[in-house]
């Protein structure tokens, strides 16, 4: 194996070995390798073949920054083999091949690039008429990329959040010392690094003539960092995009953080940018840094001889580190004329490397077949892009290349920054920043260790300062730095192959004749070109094709600008987005109360409420025993998960009769109104009871997963209505119950002697304000499971008192609690909806029987034009009740309702009622199924059929005698 000695390979285990496969050659590697690394030790080069002319490519980066190493695993495609650690028995595969890697059918396609030049696709397959259907197979074929497991089973992801005041995107030298001066100011910081390990480059690069002082420095910041209390750290984790409010979707494995951060600094670091001549693409060309991180994370001896292209001093240094490894440095080819640095050079020349200065590579010669490259033709610059006619052959095998730096901006311009470009100084600017984002390091041109020491240390204080904490000042200045990027490292040959775009397959020619077609803006040029909509996103071809589309349209490149940087930064899985989400979930006062009572816990929107009380096993018997108590005898159930909404003002009244269905303007002071609301479509999308307290006082409730939208969607309206009325929500200020029974009455009775309880003076749908055990309450008297009730609604702090209290007072009338699942059956028994179950999104008032909730005589209501046009349609369907035996099968929620071979609705709600001795249920069905005494056919488990009898709602106690008492 390819292996260097320690302390190389800072990232591998050696004691560890790996064995795996690459196209059904047995291999060996380390733990903690990649797939790419462990292959390069093995002297496997060739890894893919390019997307279009089929070439043969091998890494390019070695950080998962293009797209030269995609490989196929068993159970999944298009995977970056040098960012995907190495696992055991690990079977590895080309893709995009026809035939083998080693010898690719298609590879000829290579040879007639000048019959497929930008753009052909668009000309070429759209005519005569029809003529698509005949090319489309063939090119898809030629366009597949990987392989999908059709046979994979889904795996976990989930989602988490996290809160920090400062989020540091980028751990290399600026993220280690910001997010470390942050949490020295008392900043809770969280440190988000894509690679394994902290330090960024002070892991891989040189920073000195003798090499040491990268290594040193990063061992102390991470040590401090590691140890530091206030900072969390997430490494192998990608921050996906930048939102609002500095909002953060970061991926680590198969979970995805939501961030929501306070102050965010981006510390992302620079991406190592390719110079652009002749077969740049060859395997065994690749960028310095690249090379760099396989000598020093992964003690990978990256070639036998060696020349270095460079545009700056860091590839001198890059130089040094692969003199010291044993690889032979056959040259260093400066594109500069005589700007190194003397100390460098003078290492160099010690060192017995010739160096080039003022000349390029204008051509990387290959070995037969393209498979590794041989040699390089060396030539002087004579001019922007001109080489002379003559120049030097050096033998080589590896070919170490970095016109200079483009800053990780995609994060910043997604948060509204610009980048702009010096074409004099070729150096880069952000500006535009939001407040709360701010820069450090190389992202913002700073390559100088002080001088991003220093930078990270003033942003740091900055961020922090705007938290409110305090931290001291930082003295110091800028140390002046050249740019370390090369104007113009661009040179055309006349037989082309000098890539752009190594994703694409694009050379020079292809960008320049876009813009000849009439393409001048970089964006058009990218879509017409596809340059930079590869796996790698433009990180290597942004900065070039800006620089080509300036030259050919005489503007400058600040001018032209580069493409637009769109979430997501890396590619994401669906798995990410749709994998399981914890919401942070909430407990009433009440909650311990329930626990110590036995509750089965169960969640309801964002709260945890009982769904009964007894064995977790024995739902169905815990459920039908409280129902029958509530009827029988007396019930207490904890509502304060109800939403609560208090409407208070001159227009409280107005604004209520706007959003709602029903009339307000005239509802009486101590009665309650049953209230409807639908949006601007006409479809239902909440319901809840208005209990008018006094003229300018209305307490409204909503359903316990739609207040929050609900109370958006007031104020919204109400910022356009500007009426003189307050909105609050105070759902988590007021803890409720509902007390139920025939003996209802009874208990309160006895804890509430301030108020007239008889049926007369607080008849049904009354409200009043009174105590209830001593305690302030809101009282409103409502049959919602069709008994006499009360809910009673009292500031939170007193909701364990409250529980209490009629608990003590209900013992002798035998009153017991009861959850949700009972409520549910109760509610279900009386017919009564529930929205978002019984509902769903094209749900309208008609298809519910609802129209008796609209005010007809209303001017206006949210959604009325859109109720009464539909109105005037024929229903298509209807929500019904139906009864089945309670020896038939019992349909489940979602159950489908046919109408012969067709689906005509589904099961909204089914249970079991003891009450009523058979099986009950609410289902949608064709308006012509919906007529009481006949039947729908419902396909249950097993795909069997019932035919449920269709019956008028209510199912029980159909004139409301119960809770009218």
């Amino acid at each position: 194996m390819n292996r260097l000695p320690a302390p190389m390979g800072l990232l591998i285990d050696r004691s560890k070995a790996v064995r795996f496969s690459f196209e059904g050659k047995g291999f060996e590697g380390f733990e903690g390798d990649s797939i790419a690394s462990a292959l390069l030790a093995n002297g496997q080069w060739l890894m893919s073949r390019s997307f279009k002319y089929h070439r043969p490519r091998g890494p390019l980066s070695m950080a998962g920054q293009d797209a030269n190493t995609l490989v196929q695993l068993p159970r999944e495609p298009n995977v970056l083999a040098d960012a995907e650690p190495l696992t055991g028995s690990l079977e590895v595969a080309a893709q995009n091949v026809s035939g083998s890697l080693e010898n690719d059918r298609d590879a000829y396609l290579g040879k007639f690039s000048r019959f497929m030049p930008v753009g052909f696709y668009y000309r070429a397959f759209y005519k005569p008429k029809g003529a698509w259907k005949l090319w489309e197979p063939l090119i898809r074929k030629k366009a597949g990329l990987g392989v999908l497991d059709l046979d994979f089973k889904p795996e976990y992801y989930d989602k988490a959040f996290l809160f920090p005041d400062l989020a540091v995107i980028g751990a290399g030298p600026a993220g280690l010392q910001a997010a470390l001066t942050a949490a020295d100011a008392g900043a809770k910081v969280l440190l988000i690094e894509q690679q394994p390990i902290l330090g960024g480059s002070l892991a891989w690069a040189r920073f000195d003539i003798a090499g040491e002082r990268g290594d040193g420095l990063r061992r102390r910041l991470v040590a401090a960092v590691e140890s530091h209390a206030n900072i969390q750290i997430l490494t192998e984790a990608v921050c996906n995009a930048w939102f609002a409010d500095h909002y953060l979707p970061v991926i680590q494995g198969e979970r995805l953080y939501k961030v929501r951060a306070r102050q965010c600094i981006v510390a992302a670091g620079a991406f190592d940018q390719p110079v652009v001549f002749r077969n740049n693409d060859l395997p065994g060309v690749m960028l310095t840094s690249a090379a760099q991180r396989l000598m020093r994370l992964y003690a990978v001896r990256p070639g036998k001889r060696a020349v270095v292209l460079t545009g700056n001093d860091d590839g001198y240094l890059a130089a040094l580190d692969l003199h010291e490894q044993g690889v032979e440095v056959a040259g260093l080819v400066d594109l500069r004329a005589g700007r190194a640095d003397a100390a460098l050079l003078t290492a160099l020349q010690s060192s017995g490397i010739p160096c080039h200065s003022g000349s390029t590579v204008y051509e990387a010669l290959p070995e037969k077949g393209l498979r590794h490259l041989s040699g390089v033709d060396v030539r002087r610059i004579v001019g922007k892009g001109q080489v002379a006619d003559k120049g030097l052959r050096i033998d080589c095998d590896l070919l170490c290349m970095s016109g200079g730096y483009m800053p990780v901006y995609q994060l910043l311009c997604q948060a509204g920054g610009k980048l702009s470009y010096n074409d004099e100084q070729a150096a880069f600017n952000l500006s535009g920043l939001p407040p709360g984002l701010r820069v450090a390091g190389s992202v913002n041109g700073h390559n100088r260790l002080d001088n991003l020491l220093l930078e990270a240390r003033q942003v740091a204080v900055q961020a922090v300062a705007a938290i409110g904490l305090e931290a001291p000042a930082v003295e110091g200045r800028m140390l002046e730095e050249p740019s370390p990027n090369y104007p113009w490292p661009i040179f055309p040959h006349p037989e082309g192959k000098e890539f752009v775009d190594f994703d694409e397959d694009l050379q020079i020619r292809d960008i320049v004749n876009a813009t000849r077609h009439g393409y001048r803006d970089v964006q058009l040029v990218k879509r017409f070109s596809t340059v930079g909509m590869g796996p790698s996103q433009g990180r290597h071809s942004a900065l070039p094709t800006a620089r080509l589309v300036a030259d050919a349209t005489n503007r400058s490149v600040s001018e032209t600008g580069v493409t637009t940087a769109r979430p997501p930064f890396a590619p994401e899985k669906l798995a990410h987005i749709a994998g399981r989400g914890f919401d942070p979930h909430r407990q009433t006062p009440m909650h311990q109360r329930h626990l110590d009572a036995g509750a089965k816990m169960m969640p309801a929107g964002i709260w945890q409420r009982p769904a009964y009380y007894g064995a977790a096993d024995q739902r169905d018997a815990c459920m039908q025993a409280e129902a029958r108590h509530v009827r029988s005898k007396v019930g207490l159930i904890d509502v304060s998960t109800l939403g609560g909404l208090d409407v208070r003002g001159p227009d409280a009244a107005e604004l209520l009769n706007r959003i709602y269905t029903f009339g307000f303007l005239k509802q009486p002071v101590g009665r309650s109104r049953y209230a409807l609301m639908t949006n601007e479509q006409g479809v239902v999308i909440d319901d809840g009871v208005c209990a008018r307290f006094a003229d300018n006082h209305f307490y409204v409730s909503a359903t316990t997963s739609g207040v929050d939208r609900i109370y958006t969607q007031m104020l919204k309206w109400n910022a356009q209505w500007r009426l003189d009325v307050d909105i609050t929500n105070v759902t988590a200020a007021m803890a409720a119950v509902n007390l139920a029974g025939p003996d209802a009455r009874k208990v309160l009775a006895k804890v509430c002697s301030d108020l007239d309880l008889s049926a007369e003076a607080f008849p049904y749908l009354g409200v009043r304000t009174g105590s209830v055990a001593g305690i302030p309450a809101r009282l409103l008297r409502v049959g919602f499971v069709g008994e006499l009730g009360y809910e009673i609604h009292v500031p939170a702090r007193f909701g364990e008192a409250l529980w209490d209290a009629l608990m003590q007072a209900g013992a002798e009338f035998d009153i017991r609690p009861f959850g949700v699942e009972t409520q549910r059956l109760l509610r279900l028994e009386k017919g009564h909806v529930i929205i978002s179950q019984d509902t769903d999104g094209m749900t309208t008032p008609a298809e519910i029987d609802m129209g008796w909730a609209i005010g007809r005589k209303k001017p206006f209501f949210v959604g009325k034009r859109s109720v009464e046009i539909l109105e005037q349609q024929p229903l298509r369907r209807k929500l019904v009740g139906f009864t089945l035996p309670k020896d038939s099968p019992k349909p489940l929620e979602g159950h489908l309702v046919l109408k012969g071979a067709d689906i005509s609705g589904n099961v909204t709600s089914c249970e079991y009622s003891e009450t009523l001795d058979c099986i009950i249920g609410l289902a949608y069905a064709a308006a012509d199924q919906a007529t009481p005494g006949g039947q729908i056919p419902i396909r249950v488990e097993g795909g069997k059929q019932v035919q449920a009898r269709v019956v008028t709602l209510p199912f029980f106690d159909p004139d409301n005698k119960r809770q009218e008492l």
